[in-house]
């Protein structure tokens, strides 16, 4: 069985998951709303002492890599088949005809989740009934246990995902468990705070890189420049989490944790620890400070990040130091609460003064403001990019600094 992976994005985002995944050295065969399907190698680069990879082997090692160093995709799944079905006949045979016992022991938990949307087979629950039992029965089959009619379920879980689009039905598995964004870093938390892969994406969008000054004046709970320390460092961001795949069993070995953890040797390995970055995280919230510093030293990045409590007016934008040029990533209130108003207004004050005095910076913020710009910046952002913060529809927009006399900007 030649298998493909489904790695699903944000709205907005498939471009840059697209982009994660090619850095990884995988193939992209297709991007759609919402998702970007793509396939590996077959074969371990010469050299590499991680193992001898038949199909089973390389999809384990290409599951590992994928949710390890992902940044920006929200899961990721294994595509098991896609095909119509106008009736749950149809239904059943098509995933009957699955080779499920190829990834799913006699054991196995199997869990049915989907949707359907303008689908003749439109009930949910009738179609999470007839996978699970085209699933059962394929695998009793196989398993040569026939008469005993049903599966023990007590081991690892196979969550089986479909996805219902007219009559096309899409059959993944999930290879993650808890989306992505799940980092393991966050112990403190916030009011609206901003998912960690939507985060990373924004500074993949943005012109920072480790050598540059990043300020994020508003950081809540440290996100933005916790995901930027990552990025700098080479730290691959689910090194710090499970993912329910490193608990399955299948053809490579009959084990694949074995595979898992020399994955994850090999992104310890990777980690840059004689970087320094500069990056400074403020706010006018004690708490927030406090939930950042926690936060980043939870995900071993605190000594990569200054914290500086008080207004962004008083906020010193050049770290100590007098660049030609920095980097502003912010997440500011939305303006969705009472007082929130005054406090986004002054905001726009402190930036649209700061960038008249330094032309040269560059500023990327994600507002649901829709006059954002005129408010802040009093001209259109260079570029506009239409993007979720979780149910919230926001624009990341993201004005251009001037370059500086007698440099070029990379």
């Amino acid at each position: 069985m030649k298998y493909e992976l489904v790695a699903t994005a944000t709205f907005g985002l498939e471009a840059v998951v697209r982009r994660e995944i090619e850095a990884l050295g995988f193939s992209v065969v297709k991007t759609e709303d919402g998702r970007v399907t793509y396939t590996f190698p077959e074969e371990i680069e010469e050299g590499d002492d991680r193992g001898n990879g038949d199909s089973q082997e390389a999809l384990v090692r290409a599951i590992a890599r994928s949710n390890l160093w992902l940044r920006s995709a929200d899961r990721v799944y294994i595509k098991m088949a896609e095909f119509d079905a106008k009736t749950f006949e149809e239904l059943y045979q098509g995933v009957r005809g699955i080779d499920w016992e190829k990834l799913i022991p006699l054991d196995g938990e199997i869990v049915v989740v989907g949707t359907s949307v303008k689908s003749t087979l439109h009930s949910v629950p009738a179609c999470q009934s007839i996978i699970k039992k085209a699933i059962v029965d394929r695998l009793l089959l196989a398993y040569k246990k026939e008469n005993e009619g049903s599966l023990s379920e007590t081991g690892a879980m196979y969550r089986v995902r479909f996805a219902f689009l007219k009559d096309r039905v899409l059959i993944l598995m999930d290879s993650s468990g808890e989306g992505l964004h799940k980092r393991g870093y966050r112990i403190a938390n916030v009011d609206a705070p901003i998912k960690e892969t939507l985060a990373a994406a924004l500074i993949e969008l943005s012109f920072w890189k480790a050598g540059r000054i990043l300020i994020d004046p508003c950081c809540g709970s440290g996100t933005i420049g916790i995901e930027a320390a990552l990025i700098g460092m080479n730290i691959a961001p689910g090194l710090s989490r499970k993912f329910v795949s490193e608990d399955w069993v299948g053809e490579a070995n009959g084990n694949w944790k074995e595979i898992w953890k020399v994955e994850r040797k090999a992104a310890y390995s990777a980690i840059d620890y004689d970087t320094e970055l500069d990056i400074t995280c403020g706010d006018i919230s004690p708490k927030a400070i406090a939930a950042a510093k926690e936060n980043a030293e939870a995900a071993g990045v605190d000594d990569q990040i200054t914290f500086v409590e008080g207004d962004m007016a008083a906020l010193k934008m050049d770290n100590g130091m007098t660049p030609t040029e920095g980097i502003i990533i912010c997440n500011p209130p939305y303006g969705e609460r009472i007082g929130e108003k005054r406090e986004i207004e002054h905001i726009y004050d402190v930036l649209g003064r700061f960038y008249k005095e330094n032309p040269t910076w560059s500023l990327f913020m994600i507002t649901s403001d829709k006059d954002a710009e005129t408010k802040a910046m009093g001209r259109p952002a260079n570029r506009r990019r239409k993007l979720y913060n979780g149910m919230i529809e926001t624009t990341y927009y993201q004005f251009h600094g001037e370059r500086p006399k007698n440099q070029k900007r990379e």
